[in-house]
């Protein structure tokens, strides 16, 4: 496991920030920090932060994922199948694990924001699958793809 970060504390983590100023229905603008990865493993930690009612990208996880809410809330709007939508709240201190490919869904920060431990397994070495605005257009992001944008000083999960 190569360890980027001994420390989950927000204070003590490298930041990077992402947003979408072509993104006209949702404010994307949020921080992420890679804590660690194993790419042969297909393992990858990391955290999200959200200022106040920012969004991330569209996406679904493809890896199975353990998410843990360390300040704030975490906000999620999870499309179904049949084509509903379901919201979901997470405060402080609740924890959630999904198995791989989970539901699209679109997340954000509470009034106050918030900050959540991602801790990601995936064995086929894909992390997300991101959308566009209408929810199609799929595009990937593979673990290494991920770690060699964080080594080069990029932003994760541009679409190419």
């Amino acid at each position: 496991m190569n360890i980027i970060s001994k420390s989950y504390n927000p204070e003590l983590v490298e930041w990077r920030n992402v947003t979408d100023p072509e993104c006209n229905e949702i404010k994307v603008d949020f921080d992420y920090s890679l804590l660690g990865y194993d790419i042969e493993l297909g393992r990858l930690d990391m955290l999200l932060r959200y200022a106040n009612l920012s969004h991330c990208r569209r996406h679904r996880h493809v890896a199975s994922t353990l998410t843990m809410v360390l300040e704030g809330e975490q906000h999620l709007t999870e499309w179904q199948q049949d084509g509903s939508k379901k919201f979901i709240l997470r405060k402080k201190g609740d924890y959630a694990l999904a198995g791989a490919d989970a539901l699209p869904h679109d997340e954000r920060g509470g009034e106050n924001g918030g900050v959540v431990l991602l801790s990601m397994c995936a064995p086929n070495g894909i992390l997300f699958e991101y959308f566009d605005k209408n929810m199609e257009n799929g595009w990937t992001l593979s673990i290494k793809e991920f770690v060699d944008n964080w080594e080069k000083g990029l932003i994760y999960g541009q679409k190419p």
